[in-house]
């Protein structure tokens, strides 16, 4: 191409061609990132005829480069022409997809899926189906680990005649000599196979799946388990059992915990499949046999489906079964099992009920309360309301508010937030009279704790449990503490103070603001630190909207006008932020 100069129609081009060839490659994917511009500069013909060839030359280049190229083109269809020229960047697209990086085929395989999604149906067979052919039978293993990602899109799209052809071509896959394409075509096997009438599958794809379900990688057999559920979506109860639960089997036994991870995690979704009376009579001794493997991870993965699988069972079989199981992983040497089983046990109460949970379930969640590792009395605690629903808050009271006071203090403070979160439900079910004794002093506490976000959250909190027990509740037992706070001598509590006035202010009414907050920020106004200071403002800022203008004029503007004119400029940058509000 000859050299163009600025005007030229080819100057762009000439221009793309400069960039890419620069070696700094933030550079290469500026230009990368403009080919939209250029195109629209070039025209659709051009670029049809130009550009897209061009393109495909230069791939020669960092995968990061290259990625952006992928993302690019699969927005490119109206620079080309739209729709009915959709099909021409499939050719670039191609040959990203047979590039050694993963990441890289993996964004050209995207790109080529949402150009297809333009190609017009009377031509989609003709454009699409070559290509798709000389990924599956590439020499390398690289277009044939991508082209197991189209075939879900192309073979509701073809022809019934070509179809057959298809569904070869990715048995041939399924049994490639690579374990790289097998493990491509077992992952993408759950959406091609959806896609098959019924009678194939029963004839021809049942037996490509059991083939991937015994491979000798456990890279392409942990994926049989997700196929299996794909596969039963298309069968009928009789021919799933027949058909699909020896794979099952097969993979709880499998000797790679992988493998028996993926069965544990997906084993809910296995029960589902098959019904309730083959989870009764079949899968409830595999899941038995997973909750006590040997391998820390299957358990962890099997502990968060207690509750999904039980759902599936008689509760006598819970009972007899499960919660055997359960008790031992409360005391698992793992703390991920663990934590794993906190975060799903509270869900068996709402199915054994009040008095099976009294009896067989309390005394577990009083030991996973009290567990060592935080993150399992965190899940435990996130989850208390499932139980109080189901036992009442006078049995929770009794059983397990020794254990919820004493987290209250917990070294960890994402345990006390989750307390902090979980107060306002207590105090509604529990009554003033009980809050008044047993919680009240425990609110007050974290307004001093050394975390911001507890001391945040504990402010919050008092506005809550204000909704709650309402204004003169709050005005006899609230507010006189925290207000006492004022004069302590630690700044951050008198910091506190200030985001307590910015929140009650907006539920406790006009008197107490104008009687009891007013006053004490007219006091504060003056404190010797100008954090304090200028957070009085911000206060005042907020409260602004919510008090009559004769008491903003009278009782507001006086302190304000004060704090414009104090030494340091953060106090009076936020002093004139509230002052403009006045007006």
């Amino acid at each position: 191409m000859a050299e163009a100069k600025p005007g030229d129609e080819n100057y762009p081009i000439t221009v793309l061609i400069e960039e890419l060839k620069n070696e700094d490659i933030q550079l290469r994917l500026n230009a990368i990132r403009r080919l939209g511009t250029i195109a629209k500069a070039l025209g659709v013909d051009k670029t049809r005829a130009d550009l897209i060839p061009f393109l495909n030359e230069c791939l020669d280049d960092e995968d990061e480069v290259l990625m952006a190229l992928a993302e690019e083109l699969g927005n490119f269809v109206e620079h080309v022409g739209g729709a009915p020229y959709a099909h021409v960047l499939l050719q670039p697209l191609e040959s990203l997809a047979a590039v050694e990086e993963t990441v890289v085929r993996d964004k050209a395989v995207e790109a080529i899926l949402k150009v297809a999604e333009h190609i017009p149906n009377e031509s989609f067979e003709v454009a699409f189906l070559p290509m798709l052919k000389r990924l599956s039978t590439g020499d390398w293993f690289t277009p044939r680990s991508s082209a197991c990602g189209l075939y879900a899109l192309v073979y509701p799209r073809i022809s019934d005649g070509a179809k057959p052809d298809l569904r070869q071509l990715y048995g041939k896959l399924c049994n490639d000599d690579t374990p790289m394409v097998r493990r491509a075509a077992a992952s993408n096997f759950k959406k091609f196979v959806v896609t098959v009438d019924k009678a194939q599958i029963k004839s021809e794809m049942i037996p490509i799946f059991q083939t991937l379900a015994r491979d000798d990688q456990d890279s392409v057999r942990l994926l049989a388990v997700e196929n299996c559920i794909a596969i039963a979506s298309k069968l009928d109860r009789e021919d799933t059992v027949s058909l699909m639960l020896p794979v099952v089997h097969a993979c709880v036994n499998d000797k790679s915990w992988r493998v028996r991870y993926m069965v544990a995690d997906q084993f809910s979704n296995v029960c589902n499949v098959f019904g309730q009376d083959i989870a009764r009579s079949e899968l409830v001794g595999l899941f038995v046999k997973l909750l006590k493997d040997s391998e820390a991870e299957v358990r962890t993965a099997a502990a968060s489906k207690v509750t999904g699988v039980a759902l599936m069972l008689e509760v006598d079989t819970v009972i007899k079964q499960l919660l055997p199981c359960v008790h031992d992983l409360v005391t698992d040497d793992s703390q991920h099992a663990r934590a794993s089983l906190a975060s799903d046990i509270m869900g068996l109460a709402p199915l054994l009920g009040k008095d099976l949970t009294s009896t067989h379930l309390l005394e577990l969640f009083l030991q996973l309360l009290k567990d060592d590792f935080p993150e399992v009395r965190l899940n435990i605690i996130s989850k208390l309301d499932k139980v109080t629903k189901v036992i009442g808050i006078d049995t929770l009271a009794q059983h397990l508010m020794p254990a919820i006071v004493e987290l209250a203090e917990d070294r960890q403070w994402r345990v006390r937030l989750a307390i902090i979160d979980y107060i306002p439900l207590l105090a509604a079910e529990l009554g003033v009279e009980f809050f008044n004794d047993k919680l009240s002093n425990l609110c007050m506490t974290w307004l001093g704790d050394s975390v911001y976000s507890i001391r945040e959250a504990a402010t919050q909190n008092l506005k809550r449990l204000t909704e709650v027990f309402g204004v003169e509740w709050a005005q006899n037992n609230i507010i006189p503490k925290v207000l006492a706070l004022s004069s302590h001598n630690n700044y951050l509590y008198r910091m506190t103070v200030l985001f307590a006035i910015s929140v009650l202010s907006k539920v406790v009414g006009p008197d107490v603001v104008n009687d009891t907050m007013l006053p004490l920020l007219v006091k504060m106004a003056q404190d010797p630190v100008p954090n304090i200071r200028f957070n009085v403002c911000k206060t005042l800022q907020a409260m602004i909207p919510n008090l009559d203008s004769t008491v903003v004029q009278a009782r507001v503007k006086p302190v304000l006008s004060k704090l414009l004119e104090d030494k340091d400029q953060d106090v009076r940058y936020f002093g004139q932020q509230a002052w403009l509000m006045c007006n």
